[in-house]
């Protein structure tokens, strides 16, 4: 189903429509969500509960614009919000089962044929998400919407409801702190 069909179909009441939302946009929201919050359960329930908001409240979504970015910003947002309430560093390495650890995978998602290189960007993976498990939510946040989202400046402001160059200093700072943390835990590369 298309996206604006399902979005006509919820704004008609029929639930089906985000049965189909929720199959177009619920891993990219979680990954999203999980690399700010850094805890697999905390991030469905966050997805889980922007979808359900969003059902109720489908009335006030403009339809000429893609539902996508603006969920995943909702999405980022809610994300932010309950790391920032939690205020406590949660680690994105801890969590080690097969759903959690294939989350952070997206970030490096090139297809690569050496097993050298393999263990290499396994291990660079690793190495980002313990680095981006000591960021701020505020830091992480911009982080994934840089790299991961593949969002610009103007387009990260618009989702914070910030100006641009406040977007510009929390990027410059986050970037820097992940840089640091990332030489720190591989000095000699």
């Amino acid at each position: 189903m298309e996206e604006k069909e399902a979005i006509s179909l919820l704004k008609q009441g029929n639930i089906n429509g985000l049965e189909s939302l929720v199959q177009q946009h619920q891993l990219q929201a979680v990954r999203v969500a999980y690399l700010i919050t850094g805890d697999q359960s905390l991030s469905e329930d966050i997805v889980q509960d922007t979808f359900l908001h969003i059902y109720h409240r489908i009335d006030r979504f403009d339809s000429n614009r893609p539902f996508g970015p603006w969920f995943i910003r909702i999405v980022m947002n809610n994300a932010m919000k309950v790391a920032s309430r939690n205020n406590k560093q949660l680690s994105l390495s801890q969590n080690t089962n097969d759903d959690t650890s294939n989350l952070g995978n997206g970030l490096f998602n090139k297809y690569v044929d050496d097993p050298a290189a393999l263990v290499e960007q396994a291990e660079t993976s690793e190495a980002v998400l313990f680095a981006l498990d000591r960021l701020s939510p505020a830091q992480r946040t911009v982080i994934v919407q840089k790299y991961y989202l593949d969002m610009n400046e103007t387009e990260m402001a618009a989702a914070l409801g910030s100006a641009p160059g406040t977007v510009k200093w929390h990027l410059h700072h986050a970037r820097k702190r992940l840089r640091s943390l990332l030489v720190r835990l591989n000095p000699q590369g």
